[in-house]
């Protein structure tokens, strides 16, 4: 009987756990782009069919920084800089900084331009956070010629493939959406468009190091060595950067957990890709889900 018992609970721990099913994706249409002075091309407000009016995140893209109002903005925008090897281009920093701003507002008008006419909103009504102004929502976009918004905007050399990814409305999987967005990124850094057309490449593996090691630093400035006992938070609800708190887990583990919810128990966190037995185990202590 003894034994029997002990090949339950292997069986039991052995099973696979099932995470709450995935919120499915929500066609809305047709919408209209609505014109507010703080849009940008990766975030801008839209009416709905039934006159409510959203602000929306594009999945998976970042465009420049064009309405830069604090620090962080500003710390945005370098690092955006960096990415595409434009921060000493031209080599006088009021106009380096200006020049980045301005492809920023090419997004802007790019975007503006795209959804002129009604398009489609493809939405899990996810939180995007980020931003205190404005309640965002992640969504995807399908223009009126059935091209995707984030996808153009990549091919076109005015965001880069970087940020909160998910499942797309034509099936392809999260990481498969990923992929797909760095590849057009790389097209269109070889085509030399958009923004890949100011890149001093010479400079460009410097640039990149150099925010690699200030993104190690502030972490190392901020991470405390152990949580408090009493700290817990809902991996449904939490922040970005509230999840990034947690030992072991990243922005790009943090965006992960976010686009897997809603999970119905802190096991369900199993079915985010990178997060093992051995992770959850060091996470469990700190998650709990409301009731």
């Amino acid at each position: 009987m003894r034994f029997i018992l002990c090949l339950i609970t292997l069986f039991a721990v052995l099973l696979p756990v099932s995470a709450a099913p995935p919120r499915p994706l929500q066609n809305i249409e047709p919408c209209e782009f609505v014109a507010t002075p703080w849009a940008d091309g990766d975030s801008f407000q839209v009416r709905f069919p039934d006159g409510s009016l959203h602000t929306l995140r594009l999945y998976g893209v970042d465009c420049l920084e064009y309405h830069v109002a604090d620090d962080s903005d500003a710390r945005r925008l370098r690092a955006q800089r960096r990415h595409f090897g434009i921060t000493g281009v031209p080599p006088k920093a009021t106009e380096a900084i200006a020049l980045a701003k301005d492809f920023g507002r090419q997004a802007a008008e790019t975007t503006a331009a795209l959804l002129a006419k009604p398009f489609t909103v493809h939405t899990r009504f996810r939180d995007a956070l980020g931003d205190g102004k404005h309640k965002r929502i992640y969504a995807f976009i399908t223009c009126a010629d059935g091209a995707d918004l984030a996808s153009t905007l990549v091919k076109s050399g005015l965001a880069r493939a970087y940020g909160v990814d998910s499942d797309t409305p034509d099936g392809r999987a999260l990481d498969e959406s990923a992929a797909m967005l760095a590849d057009l990124e790389l097209q269109a850094a070889k085509r030399g468009v958009g923004i890949w057309a100011k890149t001093n490449w010479d400079d460009l593996p410097t640039e990149r190091q150099i925010q690699r090691s200030e993104d190690q630093e502030l972490k190392l400035a901020t991470a405390k060595p152990t949580l408090p006992a009493t700290f817990t938070l809902d991996p449904n609800t939490a922040a970005r950067d509230d999840l990034m708190k947690l030992p072991g887990i990243g922005e790009e583990m943090a965006n992960r957990i976010i686009e897997g919810r809603p999970y119905d128990k802190p096991e369900a966190l199993l079915e985010v890709s990178g997060i093992g037995p051995k992770s959850l185990a060091r996470l469990a202590p700190y998650l709990k889900l409301a009731d």
